[in-house]
């Protein structure tokens, strides 16, 4: 409507400027050869055509003129500007996936009370999804922490599930949109070990196939990468193409990443031959903060060299990561939708074991930490290399490994694990960053 009559009053101002244009030439042409009057008569007089034709005075007139032209250039340029942008094709903005707002998704966490489970059960919590862990006993102490985080009285549930028991899993995933798939047995008996691992995930993917869930993200580990003898490690980079050498594996009675190994790769085949989306992260050695009250493998490592357990440290390097990063890693390759194949997990800074004890004693010197290595005699072995690009081109960002060794011992200390020494922190020592630096062999 106000297009409308913008439009009539230009035509309106056109028609009396083409009038008035009309009636000046006129009287030029009248007095065309003769004298001209004086020129305040002259116009004078077209002030008198101006009032005979509606438009007050000749200063309105060229007023009403100019505003009419400018209007009239906005106009034509708005116009032009909305034919050019109509006929271009439309702008492809990125896709954005609702999981990345956990409301109104569900999803279930194998194993939930785990060290790392735990601390992906927190993050989901925080991030509004509804979540289902599977745990061996609900009412277990050792698994009350969970029932604390925030969140969990509205949007937990705690299931009694068992790897080997099909049903109890079912039970647990069916509904979900999405599975982290963290439970995985510790045990030196091989053939223990393989039935849980193997035969746990199997189950676990053939029900989230039957409960067509969005995505199966599998934790798995770097030992189902980095052990090949064959690999030269001052050249070769480890990457999410690697695996492990079973053979190898099986010789130097590595029962841990031989069945982990066998696990993943049983995983990939059934998960493809049943059409599940499944993503795996490959994470370093985990260290951090516990949110569980008991002790787990990777928190030993570093325990015994705190109380006194061991006197020597081992000639071997490692690599580590903050089990905090780890579970934001598993949440990353869920949300998003491009996410595919295997993720190696972990801070690139490799240290030996001889500064992973430095590291402890700069900080808690009160400690009996070692100070001989358990095998001088052979020379430091070369640290292996690898990419956890893959992971940051999605956005993540690793803790210092210096960072991690630190929250470890002081959640050694808070769950009762390791005593307080009264002033026994260094904290001169607390520049991490500058920790980083001085201990770094290797980082990529």
């Amino acid at each position: 409507m106000l297009l409308k009559l913008f439009l009539i009053y230009q035509l309106v101002v056109a028609c009396k400027i083409f009038l008035f244009l009309f009636l000046v030439l006129l009287r030029v042409i009248l007095i065309g050869g003769k004298v001209l009057k004086p020129q305040n008569m002259f116009f004078k007089e077209l002030a008198g055509d101006a009032k005979k034709i509606g438009v007050g005075s000749v200063r309105s007139l060229l007023i009403n003129a100019s505003v009419c032209c400018m209007l009239l250039c906005a106009t034509s340029l708005s116009l032009s500007l909305f034919l050019s942008f109509k006929n271009q094709n439309p702008v492809k903005m990125p896709s954005v996936d609702i999981s990345a707002n956990g409301s109104s998704q569900t999803v279930c966490v194998t194993g939930a009370g785990g060290f790392i489970a735990s601390w992906i059960v927190k993050l989901l919590l925080e991030k509004g999804y509804t979540v289902r862990g599977t745990v061996r006993n609900p009412d277990d102490p050792k698994n009350a922490h969970l029932k604390e985080l925030d969140g969990a009285k509205e949007r937990l549930s705690l299931f009694k599930a068992d790897l080997l028991d099909f049903e109890s899993l079912k039970a647990a995933i069916h509904g979900c949109n999405g599975v982290f798939h963290t439970a995985s047995p510790v045990n030196d008996n091989l053939e223990e070990l393989l039935e849980g691992a193997i035969n746990g995930t199997k189950n676990v993917i053939n029900a989230s196939a039957e409960a067509k869930v969005k995505r199966v993200v599998f934790t798995s580990t770097i030992g189902a990468v980095h052990m090949d003898p064959n690999r030269k490690l001052d050249v070769n980079i480890i990457d999410e193409s690697c695996w492990s050498d079973l053979e190898y594996c099986k010789n130097t009675k590595n029962w841990y990443c031989y069945g982990k190994t066998i696990a993943e790769q049983a995983a990939w085949n059934l998960a493809k031959e049943k059409g599940v989306d499944f993503v795996v992260v490959n994470p370093v050695v985990v260290l951090g903060q516990m949110l569980q009250p008991t002790l787990n493998a990777s928190s030993i490592h570093i325990l015994k060299y705190l109380n006194g357990a061991t006197k020597t440290y081992a000639n071997a390097t490692q690599a580590y990561v903050h089990v905090k990063d780890v579970a934001l890693a598993h949440i990353l390759v869920f949300e998003t939708p491009s996410a595919s194949g295997r993720y190696l997990c972990g801070e690139t800074t490799i240290l030996h074991r001889g500064d992973v004890v430095k590291i402890l004693a700069e900080y808690f010197p009160k400690y009996p930490v070692p100070t001989k290595c358990s095998d001088e005699k052979k020379p430091k072995p070369k640290p292996y290399q690898f990419s956890n690009q893959k992971l940051k081109d999605l956005g993540m960002e690793f803790t210092p490994v210096t960072q991690c060794l630190y929250d470890t011992v002081k959640s050694l200390q808070e769950k009762g694990h390791l005593p307080i020494i009264k002033e026994q922190e260094n904290l001169k020592s607390t520049n991490i960053n500058e920790l980083s630096q001085t201990y770094l062999i290797c980082s990529k």
